[in-house]
């Protein structure tokens, strides 16, 4: 007796499609699971045999009870695969004649039939929906996750009695179709710059990161501020679009990290520096997401930079150019999104104080030049503002004087970004910070005065060409903040103040 199912497995942020395959024939009682599945999955054989006992099924002894996952050369993980197996197995030693050739299943059972969670049904809603699945069957708590593909119908399985009950024709299940809760929400506990006492400069650094999608170098003595400007950050960034929140939640329920069905607001991730190459890139036997992509869309706060391992620090080169991140492993090559903004801070020594007009450094020469090559060139010219933090004076420290508040920062931001979303309408770029030549070569153009002031700096600073486009593209998104249409003087003027010298 033979029957087929269909499942499909995660790969990265997508999904391939599995063919569930089980075969029973009378034997001597054996139950083997086929293709390339992992331990998680080969486990099953007794969760499957607890759940079916105790869902009043009867287990089929003196039968043997093969398994395949096809595509037998695609690595298998988690499981999501107990559900499909199962109903499998009760079907054929059941005799029942039921239908699942329109619909897909994942699922884990608990050993008294219970469906349990499992991740990424995010991804396998999506491609059910892409590829034309009427059906969708999941465990009950992923329900609402999985109707944001707003696909095929959405099933939530309780257990593996409520399923077989369904598809045999008895008490059927009904499907999820409480409404999409799309509208705004915001972080418990957030941050806002009307508490922040001084540091206008770095205040304006960050309203300018959020308007265009910058990265971001604080450097400052410790105690300065610089960690609660980063973490300010977040209450100033524009609300996540429709788009950009299904995106985000994918990576969530693909990493096992969804707390609610849907994710509204921007992520904030800030490993520590003792965090591997792995945890912040991402790996693993099948690859899995790592802080950089956990970031994708929002803030990565890197602490005490230069303290980072220097193959940790160079990892970021390529998301801060392309906006991804590539895995390479022995099992394939998975490309995830990594378009987030850094924000870095680090002391200026490694005492704290070469920069404290009042505080004596105690480093030596020689440990200062150790302390500033921790973080190369290339790294550096990929960091569009680098700003200097100072200590905060008392007078401002006691100051009853509230500052700006975020919401007012935030309404100039918005208004920054739709001008960006307008000018990138017809592309695949968000913000200026995405700009590629031919975008800069028709959005950045200088007149003649501002070509001389930008043609001296270069020429001074010693400046790259990368360096040189970084500019434009910041002086793009403070022309966006004055609401104006070129790029004038004033802006590229600004623009060279987040800049370091070189050397």
């Amino acid at each position: 007796m033979f029957f087929k199912l269909h499942s499909a497995a995660v790969m990265g942020l997508e999904c391939v499609p599995v063919e569930v395959e089980v075969d029973i024939h009378k034997g001597q009682t054996h139950f083997a699971i086929v293709g390339l599945a992992d331990m998680a999955i080969k486990e099953a054989k007794d969760r499957i045999y607890s759940a079916m006992k105790n869902s009043g099924f009867s287990y089929p002894f003196n039968f043997r009870i093969l398994v395949n996952l096809a595509p037998a050369d695609t690595n298998k993980e988690g499981p999501a695969y107990d559900l499909p197996m199962a109903v499998g197995i009760v079907a054929l030693s059941n005799d029942l004649a039921i239908n699942v050739d329109d619909a897909l299943l994942v699922g884990e059972l608990a050993l008294d039939g219970a469906v349990r969670h499992v991740t990424g049904v995010l991804p396998l809603a999506l491609y059910a929906k892409a590829r034309g699945w009427s059906r969708l069957f999941v465990p009950e708590a992923d329900a609402a996750e999985a109707a944001l593909a707003q696909g095929p119908i959405v099933y939530p399985v309780k257990s593996l009695a409520q399923i077989i009950n369904h598809l045999v024709g008895g008490e059927p299940i009904t499907p999820y179709t409480q409404p999409i809760d799309w509208g705004e929400e915001t972080s418990a506990g957030e941050l806002d710059m009307a508490y922040i006492k001084g540091q206008e400069f770095a205040k304006r650094a960050l309203e300018i990161a959020a308007s265009g999608g910058h990265n971001v170098l604080m450097s400052g003595p410790p105690g300065s501020g610089k960690t609660m400007l980063a973490r300010t950050l977040p209450s100033i960034l524009p609300r996540l679009t429709l788009d950009e929140a299904l995106e985000v939640t994918k990576i969530y329920s693909v990493a096992g990290l969804l707390q609610s069905s849907f994710i509204k607001v921007r992520p904030f991730r800030a490993p520590h520096h003792t965090a591997s190459g792995v945890a912040l890139v991402g790996g693993g036997r099948l690859p899995r997401p790592g802080e950089i992509t956990l970031s994708h869309r929002g803030v990565l706060f890197l602490d005490e930079f230069p303290e980072f391992p220097r193959f940790v620090m160079e990892s970021l080169r390529q998301p801060l150019e392309d906006g991804v991140i590539t895995v390479s492993r022995a099992q394939g090559t998975i490309t995830f999104p990594a378009r987030f903004i850094l924000v870095a801070s680090q002391n200026p020594c490694p005492c704290g104080y070469a920069s404290d007009p009042d505080q004596r450094c105690v480093c030596t020469p020689l440990q200062l030049v150790r302390y500033q090559k921790k973080i190369s060139g290339p790294l550096l010219d990929r960091i569009d503002l680098n700003i200097e933090v100072p200590r905060v004076e008392f007078d401002k420290l006691s100051t009853s004087e509230l500052g700006e508040p975020s919401a007012n920062i935030c309404d100039r931001v918005e208004r920054a970004r739709e001008i960006q979303t307008t000018r990138f309408q017809n592309s695949a770029i968000h913000t200026n910070s995405e700009m590629r030549a031919a975008e800069m070569r028709e959005h950045c153009r200088l007149d003649s005065e501002s070509m001389e002031l930008l043609k001296s700096a270069v020429t001074q600073l010693h400046l790259s060409a990368r360096a040189y486009n970084r500019i434009l593209k910041v002086s793009r998104t403070i022309a966006d903040l004055s609401q104006s249409e070129r790029i004038e003087l004033p802006h590229i003027a600004e623009a060279l103040q987040f800049r370091p010298k070189a050397g």
